[in-house]
């Protein structure tokens, strides 16, 4: 499974640490209570596809190991 907008920041920051810099270059939490991708662009008035592509850009193409269901 890929990590995407709907992961949460720290999933990203688990299976990836690599992406750290890229979070603390933007200036987002990466201990943010779980909130995803997505939303936590939308409140640093970010692209989320520029996030995105910047993220998956460090990772170089490696996968998300995360359950992205929601939990009960």
């Amino acid at each position: 499974m890929h990590c995407d907008l709907d992961t949460s920041v720290p999933d990203w920051v688990i299976d990836h640490p690599e992406t750290t810099a890229v979070f603390d270059s933007l200036r987002i939490d990466t201990s943010c209570g779980g909130k995803s991708l997505r939303y936590l662009c939308q409140q640093h008035d970010l692209d989320p596809i520029t996030v995105l592509k910047r993220l998956r850009n460090v990772i170089g193409g490696k996968t998300c190991n995360v359950d992205l269901r929601r939990q009960g």
